[in-house]
């Protein structure tokens, strides 16, 4: 497992996939000034104001992209979850645990029956 603490206006997304490599990550918490988060069947994301708690942060990481995934909680507890869009500025901190996985074993690559770049997984 590797441990990665972002810091106050670091972008969510970009910070992961500048990661590079492969692997999951597997939790995340810590505090977001606002959030992009794209909902279930929706074409743009939406914007949801902060100062905002990110209760569960999770997804997939590939030299093609990242698919994450998040929970955030406003001031007054209303949960908002949805696909992690570029835009979600740390406000405090974020704390992350990544599990790697050896280098060229996912990938994204198009999937003609969801239109969308799909994870594929490669068995060395």
């Amino acid at each position: 497992m590797q441990a990665l603490r972002l810091h106050p206006g670091d972008d969510l997304r970009t910070a992961l996939e500048g990661q590079g490599g492969c692997g999951f990550v597997v939790a995340g918490m810590g505090s977001l000034s606002g959030a992009r988060l794209r909902y279930a069947g929706q074409a743009e994301p939406a914007v949801v104001e902060g100062p905002l708690e990110i209760l569960t942060l999770s997804g997939s990481l590939t030299p093609d992209g990242a698919h994450l995934h998040a929970s955030v909680a406003d001031a007054t507890g209303r949960v908002f979850g949805g696909h992690v869009c570029a835009g979600c500025l740390v406000r405090t901190t974020a704390e992350l645990l990544i599990a790697p996985l050896p280098a060229g074993s996912l990938a994204r690559e198009p999937d003609p029956a969801t239109g969308y770049a799909e994870l594929v997984v490669r068995r060395p």
